[in-house]
């Protein structure tokens, strides 16, 4: 049985190293948003462990378009052995019902290209011409969009 749950950061600090930072020891895992009072982090817990991730800040809107209140999505993660299991839908829903109750209106993220397929599924938009490097993992991302049902 997986639940979903709202938890600290620092309960997916693991997670992140495991999943996002191939293990790294010397990986950087903290956000320096983590602490702040409107960031929210939801964990999929298996057994009192942690098999997924997902952690959202409020955040300027990377489109020329205004919008409202607009949060930022970083970290998302599920353990390879539970991966396609459902759970990081789970774990979208979750974080989009937690921002939308607080008004928002919209996600956003730099996707990882080999997550894309997985975004798009899931309701998000690629942003045209956003390809680029991220500058923590050297992995090719797009910039993703998700306009929330209010």
């Amino acid at each position: 049985m997986i639940s979903i749950a709202l938890v600290s950061p620092s309960r997916l600090y693991d997670i992140r190293r495991r999943v996002l930072r191939d293990n790294r020891p010397e990986a950087n895992v903290r956000d320096p948003r983590d602490e702040e009072a409107d960031a929210i982090h939801v964990a999929a817990i298996h057994h009192d462990a942690v098999v997924g991730s997902g952690s959202v800040y409020p955040s300027t809107w990377p489109l020329p378009e205004p919008m409202g209140l607009t949060y930022q999505l970083r970290y998302l993660a599920v353990d390879p052995e539970f991966q396609r299991r459902g759970i990081g839908e789970k774990l979208m829903s979750r974080v989009e019902s937690e921002i939308t109750a607080r008004g928002a209106y919209a996600l956003w993220a730099n996707g990882r290209d080999s997550a894309l397929s997985f975004y798009t599924a899931t309701g998000w938009s690629i942003v045209p011409a956003s390809a680029h490097l991220s500058t923590e993992t050297q992995l090719p991302h797009h910039v993703i969009v998700k306009r929330l049902s209010r």
